[in-house]
This record gives structure tokens, sequence and C-alpha cells, in this order.
């Protein structure tokens, strides 16, 4: 069965008015997967060079400081760390990243949202646990950058 184009349209309308990036729809057979890049009026994801008040000791060396940058939360969800129950977490502290790599997946109003990184860079914090519901603008990771 094929999907309707306004069908489509009313879908990429409702990504629109609720800010989302992803949006999968199954239709009997039909399985249909729509993403956009998040709106610039929209809070960005990833704000670089957040002074830190004071970070953990362990997680980014005194120096490097600046060289850090946080992701934030896109909006109030509950945050996954893992694509599944029984699967691997998507990062760990010292991971290595690049852009547009999955970090996370932050559920909102029954809908799965991709976070993905906005740089390059290192792990050096996840600051959330799996499961934890978090705000608009709450800070998820720090990245260093190399």
């Amino acid at each position: 069965m094929k999907m309707k184009e306004s069908t489509i349209r009313k879908y990429a309308r409702l990504m629109a008015e609720f800010g989302l990036t992803g949006l999968e729809i199954t239709e009997d057979t039909t399985v249909i997967r729509l993403e956009r890049a998040a709106a610039a009026t929209s809070a960005p994801a990833v704000i670089q060079n957040v002074p830190q008040a004071s970070p953990a000791a362990d997680s980014i060396p005194t120096g490097q400081i600046s060289d850090t940058a946080s992701i934030r939360s896109p909006m109030v969800g509950v945050f996954y760390a893992a694509p599944a129950e029984d699967k691997e977490t998507f990062v760990h502290t010292g991971d290595t990243v690049k852009k547009g790599d999955v970090l996370c997946i932050i559920e909102s109003m029954k809908l799965m949202n991709e976070i993905t990184a906005e740089q390059d860079g290192v792990i050096a914090e996840i600051c959330v646990k799996n499961g934890q519901v978090v705000d608009y603008g709450a800070e998820l990771f720090r990245i260093r950058r190399d």
C-alpha cells in the first residue's frame, strides 16, 4: 500500500508544530520515517563554550573546560541511552563521536527522537541516567573537542 502525499504532508506539519526532528509511522505493512533538521528558531541542541560552575572532578580535565560543549535536550521527555532495553548504549564516557552520530533517544509524546552530535569530539560526561525524565534545555552530555 502506498501512503498518500496529503497524509505525508499532514505528518510533516505535525512535526513542525511540535518541533520534532523525526517521526516513524506504520500503516498496515507500510513504514515511513520522516526526518528533518532542527529549526533555526528552536533552541540549539548544542551550546558551545558553556561556563561550567562545578564540573565533576574526573569528567573534564581542568585545562579543557573551555574546550567542552554541552548537548542539551531540545524537548521534555524520557532519556534513553540505548535503542532498546536489550541493546548496547549509543555512547559511553570516553567514546569518540562524529557530527551526526546518534547519542541518545528522547521519547516525547510516544515519539522517539534521536539526539545527534553537532560536532566531532569525545564524550566527557553523560549527565543523565537511562529512563530519567528530562526538561527542555537539560544538559544531556558534555563533549570535549579534539
